[in-house]
Formats: structure tokens, sequence, C-alpha cells
């Protein structure tokens, strides 16, 4: 990837700065923390709102008036308006649920063979890449549509009164929206995706849980866009064998692992408290790649702007206040201190449209032309979803 022609495409992601500047300790910011793109102004009086203390714990209405419909806590056992007693709310078992969430695209071409896709034609097709941003905008709109739609029928369906659910719950049910949502008890990963099934250790603290599947969510919603837009340049239909070269894609360099990686720590560092990010694998993968550190930079910059895409997604789902319990629940469950300098791996640049569009073409052509000489692991691929 040509990653020093895209320098001149980036600029400052300021709502990510500013998200960090506002809920940064003072004590911090006068210490000069190092953002990659340059130092926080030190001279400048935030005023931060990060309370470390476990706030009380919000109870969910769980009782309901059989005579208003007026909802109660668990502890209240009587309406006094109407003077009646109060009944459970019949609670819906969210883990239980499957959600349909096909996310299909329509083209004039139906690709079952890798032999019929992987073509000197098709590759000179998506060297043209004509694909704009209105293109994009308009497979993002229709991935949040479908999700919408998909978690609206479940709701429906199962008869789900919202405030009867934990915020974990509620997680979980948007979540299933896009993708299955399995769960694990064994091994050291907290979770991991795989082939449009994300699986979760549930033996972790609610917090971390919800944390892990915004983070498999975000790669699972980076392999679904990278999917409809290579639908959208060779005219196909959405199948298993675009699916598969678009996993491997993301997979055979350590450059768009490292994108991708990125990408998944920053969207579940927009849902931590500051001082809790956990860049980890991130790390684990950028010890393999030999690359200067403007180059590095540059693989985040990528990575950072993919997530700003996914973080749109996820926020139609997570408005204000679920984002608040969100943050609340984090507060209860995690007792260990903050630790800051995982934000010198933040990254506060992003790519302009035209740089986006750039990044996305590398990927996708560069990509597809590796695939061309590697059917052999393209049909392991496929034979696992």
């Amino acid at each position: 990837m040509k990653l020093n022609n895209l320098s001149k495409y980036t600029e400052i992601d300021r709502e990510k700065l500013e998200l960090i500047r506002s809920a940064m300790p003072e004590t911090v910011l006068r210490e000069k923390v190092f953002y990659s793109k340059g130092y926080i102004d030190n001279e400048i009086d935030y005023s931060p709102d990060l309370c470390l203390e476990a706030p009380p714990i919000d109870y969910k209405l769980t009782k309901v008036c059989p005579k208003c419909g007026k909802k109660y806590p668990e502890s209240e056992i009587f309406c006094f308006d109407c003077a009646v007693s109060l009944k459970d709310i019949e609670k819906v078992n969210v883990r239980q649920i499957d959600i349909p969430h096909e996310f299909n695209f329509e083209g004039e071409n139906s690709y079952t063979d890798f032999k019929e896709i992987l073509t000197a034609e098709n590759l000179l097709e998506l060297t043209k890449f004509e694909f704009e941003m209105q293109d994009f905008n308009e497979i993002i709109r229709n991935i949040k549509l479908t999700a919408i739609k998909n978690l609206d029928s479940a709701i429906k369906d199962n008869e789900i009164d919202l405030d009867t659910l934990s915020i974990l719950e509620k997680v979980i049910l948007f979540t299933k929206s896009f993708v299955n949502v399995e769960y694990k008890s064994y091994g050291q990963e907290l979770g991991f995706y795989r082939f449009n099934s994300i699986f979760v250790d549930d033996r972790q603290l609610d917090a971390l849980q919800i944390t892990t599947m915004l983070h498999e969510l975000t790669h699972y919603l980076i392999k679904e866009i990278l999917t409809h837009i290579l639908c959208r340049l060779l005219d196909a239909s959405k199948t298993k064998e675009i699916e598969s070269i678009v996993t491997f894609i993301l997979s055979y360099s350590s450059e768009n692992c490292l994108i991708d990686e990125y990408a998944a720590h920053t969207v579940e560092g927009r849902f931590t408290l500051i001082g809790y990010q956990d860049y980890s694998s991130f790390l684990n993968i950028q010890k393999t790649i030999e690359r200067s550190k403007d180059e590095i930079d540059m693989l985040k910059t990528i990575g950072n702007s993919l997530a700003n895409t996914v973080k749109e997604i996820v926020e139609s789902f997570i408005d204000s206040d679920l984002l608040e319990d969100i943050k609340k629940q984090f507060r209860r469950d995690i007792l260990d201190e903050p630790d800051y300098s995982q934000l010198m791996l933040e990254n506060c640049t992003l790519l302009n449209d035209v740089g986006f569009l750039r990044a996305i073409e590398f990927i996708i052509v560069d990509g597809f032309a590796v695939s061309m000489d590697n059917i052999e692991k393209l049909n392991q691929i496929n034979e696992m979803w």
C-alpha cells in the first residue's frame, strides 16, 4: 500500500481529540500526553468530568400496574394511584433470541466460483474504481436501515419490553441485529469474531462483555462494508465467495490486520472510560510490521477513519442515554486505577473523502490481486462459512 501518498488527505479528528481532552484529569493533561500527531495544549484549562466512584445501581423497571400500565422498579409492590397490586413484567431471555440479519446486495452477476470472480477482467474493472462517497454513504445507510428493521422486528416478535433489560442485555440485543452472538467459557481471549459470529466469554464482568462485543462487532462491520463495496464495483450479488475474498483481504497482510484491529480498538475505546483503553492486540500485530513510524501512523489513520464510520452506525443504536448507562456499568464493575499510557496510541487524524476512498481502493484492489494467487486458501475460508 502506498501510504505516503495519503498524507496530503488528512485532517484532525476534532471530536475524538475533544473527547479525550474533556475526560482526562487535568494533572495528566498538564504532563503533555502525546497523541500520535502532536501534544495536547497544556495551557488550556479543562474541567474533566470523570467520576471513578461507582454510582448507585439503577433499578430496572420490572413491575407494572395492571390498571394504568405505569412501570415500577422491583422494590415496589403497590400502585397507590390505582390502589392495586403490581404484576411482574414478563421478561424475555435475550441470550436465547435468534435475530435474522441478512445484509444482502443484489447485482447483475452472481459468482459462486472463485475462478469466475478472480479474473484479469474483473481486476481491470476494480482498478477503474468507479466509486464515490455517495455510493459509500448509500451502503452505510442500507446497512443501518436493515439492522434497524431487524431490531424492530425482534422487539415486536418477542414482545420485548426494553425497560426490563439490563444494560448488557440491551447491547446484546442490538448486536444480534447485525451478527450472531455466541458464548465461550474457555481460553484466555475475551472474545473473537469468526464468519459472521461473535464469541464472547460470559465469565467476564458485564462492562467487559459490552466492550468486547463492540470490538468484535467492528470487525464484522468492516468486513460487511468492504464486501458491499466489492459487490458494487463488480456489479455482483453478495455470495459466500465474495465474503471469503474480503475475509482474506483483511487477513493476508499484517498491514490490513493492523488497520482492522486498530479500528476495533478505537470503536471499543469510544464506549470505555478514558484511562481504560487497551491496545494490546494492536501492539502484537505492530511488532510483525517493518514500517516507519510515519507509515504506522498512516495505517492508524486509515483504521481511525474506518472506526469513525463504524461509530456512526453503532451510535444509531446506542444513544446518549445508553452510552451513559454503559459508563455507569463500567464504573461499577472496574475497580482498577486508570492507566493513561495507552492513550499515547490514540490517533486523532482522519482521512478526508478523497483520501478515504483512495485507502479503500488500495485495500480492495491490492487484496484482490493477491487473492488471484491464493485460490486454495480462499477455498479453505469458504468451507468454514
